[in-house]
């Protein structure tokens, strides 16, 4: 497996090819992205000045996906795809769309997805976020005039079109849906924790997520989504569940980090393997199990344990997978005894949504003892 990117979804699929049983070459401009340390093998080379050595490497691997979101390179991925000698596991037409929300918004009301209120109807709190962003980048809650004056300049310093809507309250859910380019098909549903800044912390997989009811219908949205825009990849959908019901914030037409690796703790469905399987014609179409998963950023710093958010976490240096640590079923980490500041990804399984909360919190309390430190500092956004 090709991996086109070192960073926080490179990781991620360097997680998902090993528990797949994929070998892993992760190609990346940076010596240190933190996959380099990872894969199988790591090879320093910039595929837009370089394209030639990058098609010799992808022409010895079964597969490529990019792990990354700077255009230029996703361009040059998409014009080598019929040179590579195996199928690229990304759709740039699609990813296009999702890469705008106003474009993806257009389509996602095309097919009857519940939307936020927009703007002016709304009123306040509302969510100004650039059009062409991905995560927490850009985004400001505004409350009033001001707020939303200040949120509108944000948008402008990053040259993109703002999106406004209502300020939705509730629990932040995703699920991932891959198509084959004419029919797609929904996964499971994960919870998104974020922390203060609005950025995931943590993901937490369970059936308890939502009722069967919403799941479902959450699944369908996401076919809906993915059949409309001829989804030939992998994308995610985010929403909130609100008191009144689903409201969909944005799809993403690429490679996730973090819910993948948490879906495939507590079920077993490796999503790069469906992924994999299903562009080369025979998908695995596993049955997921019903088991409970959490997945957790934390970092030390000043001697303080805190939670992280998933940019944070992206400092880590030279990771290493250390499955076991601290009492996790697997870990992401550059910590070594003694070190005074280090990031670690802990991922923690139950047959019940109690038993890997249990668990996840045994870890915590772990890494309080055995690095004799008082707290555990868990930050949370202002509004939820």
């Amino acid at each position: 497996m090709a991996i086109v990117g070192g960073a926080l979804q490179g990781m991620e699929a360097v997680l998902l090819a090993k528990q797949a049983g994929y070998e892993s070459v992760v190609l990346d401009r940076k010596k240190n992205a933190p996959a380099m340390s990872l894969c199988d093998e790591p090879v320093n080379i910039d595929p837009t000045k370089d394209p030639d050595a990058a098609l010799e490497v992808f022409r010895t691997c079964d597969a490529v996906i990019p792990a990354c979101e700077e255009m230029d390179l996703l361009k040059t991925l998409d014009s080598m795809k019929n040179k590579m000698d195996a199928p690229l596991l990304f759709d740039l037409k699609s990813y296009n769309i999702s890469n705008s929300k106003n474009r993806s918004n257009e389509v996602m009301k095309s097919v009857g997805v519940p939307l936020p209120q927009p703007w002016p109807e709304c009123g306040f709190p509302a969510i100004v976020k650039p059009s062409s962003q991905s995560g927490s980048i850009g985004v400001t809650v505004a409350m009033n005039d001001d707020d939303m004056k200040k949120g509108l300049d944000i948008v402008k310093g990053l040259n993109d079109e703002p999106v406004i809507q209502e300020f939705v309250h509730g629990k932040s859910v995703s699920v991932e849906v891959i198509g084959n380019g004419t029919t797609a098909k929904g996964y499971v549903t994960t919870e998104v924790c974020l922390d203060s800044n609005y950025d995931c912390k943590m993901v937490k997989c369970n059936p308890n997520i939502m009722s069967k009811e919403d799941c479902d219908l959450f699944a369908k949205i996401g076919k809906d989504v993915a059949e409309a825009i001829g989804l030939s990849a992998l994308m995610d959908v985010e929403a909130i569940l609100t008191p009144k019901g689903l409201r969909v914030l944005e799809i993403d037409a690429r490679i996730p980090s973090q819910t993948p690796a948490a879906i495939e703790a507590a079920t077993g469905l490796n999503l790069l393997e469906e992924l994999t399987t299903t562009a080369l014609g025979k998908p695995a179409n596993r049955v997921p199990t019903d088991g409970c998963s959490i997945y957790r950023h934390v970092y030390l710093k000043d001697g303080k344990l805190r939670s992280s958010g998933e940019k944070e976490f992206g400092h880590v240096q030279s990771p290493r997978f250390a499955a076991g640590l601290f009492g996790s079923d697997d870990c992401i980490t550059d910590y070594e005894p003694g070190k005074t500041e280090w990031h670690a990804t802990l991922i923690t399984k139950g047959r019940t949504e109690k038993e890997a909360d249990e668990r996840a919190q045994s870890c915590i309390e772990r890494i309080l003892d055995e690095c004799s430190l008082d707290e555990f500092l868990d930050g949370t956004p202002e509004m939820i």
